[in-house]
């Protein structure tokens, strides 16, 4: 079974920038564009097959007659024909708002199919480009509410300057926000749920303001404080190093510069790997060859034993 490629989700935002378009080495004239929503399970935004076989194909029509020889057993008994991450890259030019998402139980209780757990790997930023990510100082639910309402929540969360490589972890329930500058890989559950907190009395086109969602993201944040909200690890050239490991998601980052095979033969899973940086070639155990480069995320079938990699390239992984 082959590999499969998919036709980018382009999303002008308020916060979009111009960094996405050439680091996917598109001819595209669109402005201000703040996300790539790279593969796509979420209805009505659904990732098309961009070539081969199923060309033309939205992804979940594609899950639902290959089923778990896609997704895996026991993916597929847990999922079903949705596809279970969205893979995206973000541009923020500017700030985005404060946000949280909620669990699983928590968007199931408010009417919602699922919530979100998430995480960011940076590719690029500005020099002074930060984000912010967790509690940093105790506060409860009514501190929560008057700090918004007075514009001071930004006061009781962490933030941190980013530079290339760093990673972030956002288990749902976390309070967080992606800075001006930064330039970054997310990989999150299926779910467009997020709860907007503060948006620093920023106005839309029409002049009006953002929609809040004060309330039910009260009913998500986790107010536990961590002294470190940054996921520590050590990078390696020509190793897959381990970087996230959780219910929804392994996520593993790859530095290469000689050939490398990657042994998926005991995983019940597909695999995405997303490029960063550079260029590869890539052929797995059963003589499919496709390039992967900068900008560029392929699926691979939970039927795909080894995949070998030459060539000198950067690369995410992840499955389930």
């Amino acid at each position: 079974m082959k590999p499969l490629k998919f036709s980018p989700l382009l999303k002008s935002t308020l916060w979009g920038g111009d960094k996405i378009i050439p680091f996917k080495h598109l001819d595209c004239n669109q402005k201000d564009v703040g996300e790539s929503w790279e593969i796509s399970g979420v209805k009505d935004n659904e990732s098309i097959v961009s070539a081969g076989e199923y060309q033309g194909v939205k992804l979940n029509d594609v899950v639902a007659q290959l089923k778990d020889k896609l997704l895996g057993k026991e993916n597929y008994a847990r999922f079903g024909n949705e596809f279970p991450l969205l893979i995206k890259f973000i541009d923020a030019r500017q700030q985005l708002s404060i946000q949280v998402h909620p669990s699983d139980e928590i968007a199931k209780r408010q009417g919602k199919e699922r919530g979100k757990t998430e995480m960011w790997y940076i590719m690029d930023g500005e020099p002074d480009a930060k984000l912010r990510s967790g509690l940093k100082n105790k506060i409860t639910p009514e501190e929560y509410k008057e700090m918004v309402d007075n514009d001071t929540i930004t006061d009781a969360i962490a933030e941190y300057q980013v530079k290339e490589g760093d990673c972030f972890f956002l288990p749902a329930g976390r309070i967080h926000s992606i800075g001006a500058g930064c330039f970054l890989a997310e990989i999150q559950q299926t779910s467009d749920v997020t709860y907007r907190i503060y948006d620093f009395k920023r106005k839309d086109k029409n002049g009006n303001y953002r929609q809040l969602h004060t309330q039910q993201a009260a009913e998500c944040i986790d107010y536990h404080v961590e002294s470190n909200y940054r996921t520590e690890y050590t990078p390696e050239k020509n190793k897959g190093v381990n970087m996230v490991n959780c219910p929804f998601f392994t996520t593993s980052v790859y530095d290469l510069d000689e050939p490398m095979t990657l042994d998926y033969s005991e995983l019940d899973s597909f695999v995405i790997l997303i490029g960063i940086k550079g260029e590869g070639i890539l052929k797995d155990n059963e003589g499919n060859e496709v390039t992967l480069r900068e900008g560029e995320s392929i699926l691979y079938p939970a039927t795909t034993e080894t995949i070998t990699v030459s060539g000198t390239i950067k690369f995410l992984e992840t499955y389930i």
